[in-house]
């Protein structure tokens, strides 16, 4: 099933989605070499949400993730941020909005190497020009957040795996963005890590963060209230778990 996109505001809030992405197309290539790597996509991922996006490698669930995180541009189609058209926006702009609104966590989790995880966390507010008194102060509420307050000193080498993943979400809550954006979050991790960060996970679900996971482990997926499924650049399965203001499954309130 694919979702029909939607102008406007979010009638069950009031407030518009976070993510409206209509008849979205991202080739490759010229004429006989041409790649359809997005083939007439339709999403919306109303706010307070928890999405996995599955598919086989070329399924298109990659590409898919680079155009909602703004790193990439679509072919054709329309992609909606917020309310923001990404399709009218400069490079310049289009940084200030993935800075803004979008919280990354990636598989490698992207940390500088020499610098603590209090600089990790700092660092996408240095960017927007926050003061350095407010964002050691966010940086350090949004290492308690993920239960490394005491570890804020350590720089990523003296972190074990699952640590590092939870300055990475630390580092993508900080800003407070409209949304968390991950790409195989638990790809580099063992069993119990993995658990870890999707308690985690389920924890910000709670408190009505929007979350997108692109992901091929079923066991991540297990965890969204909604599960789409990609093959060959098109949705072919959108199935809602759980009510968007409803807990993870398996979480109670």
């Amino acid at each position: 099933m694919t979702v029909t996109a939607a102008a406007g505001a979010d009638s069950r809030t009031g407030t518009r989605p976070v993510i409206e992405v209509r008849s979205l197309r991202k080739t490759y290539g010229l004429e006989d070499t041409t790649v359809h790597a997005l083939d007439g996509v339709d999403l919306v991922v109303e706010r307070g949400d928890y999405v996995a996006i599955m598919g086989a490698s070329g399924s298109g669930k990659s590409t898919l993730m680079n155009i909602i995180g703004c790193l990439d541009v679509p072919s054709a189609g329309q992609y909606l941020l917020d309310g923001v058209d990404t399709r009218r926006l400069d490079e310049r702009r289009q940084a200030l909005v993935r800075n803004r609104k979008i919280g990354f966590i990636f598989q490698s989790f992207n940390l500088i190497a020499r610098t603590t995880a209090q600089a990790n966390v700092e660092l996408p507010m240095a960017y927007s020009g926050v003061k350095a008194a407010e964002r050691r102060e966010r940086a350090q509420a949004a290492l308690e957040r993920v239960g490394l307050g005491e570890r804020r000193g350590h720089i990523p080498s003296q972190l074990s795996g699952g640590q590092q993943q939870r300055v990475a979400v630390a580092r993508a809550i900080v800003t407070n963005p409209v949304l968390l954006l991950a790409d195989e979050p638990t790809g580099a991790l063992d069993s119990r890590s993995t658990a870890d960060i999707l308690d985690l996970f389920d924890e910000l679900s709670l408190a009505g963060r929007t979350l997108c996971v692109i992901t091929h482990e079923d066991e991540v997926a297990a965890r969204a209230k909604r599960v789409i499924r990609l093959r060959d650049g098109r949705v072919v399965m959108d199935e809602r778990v759980t009510a968007i203001d409803g807990p993870p499954p398996g979480v109670s309130r």
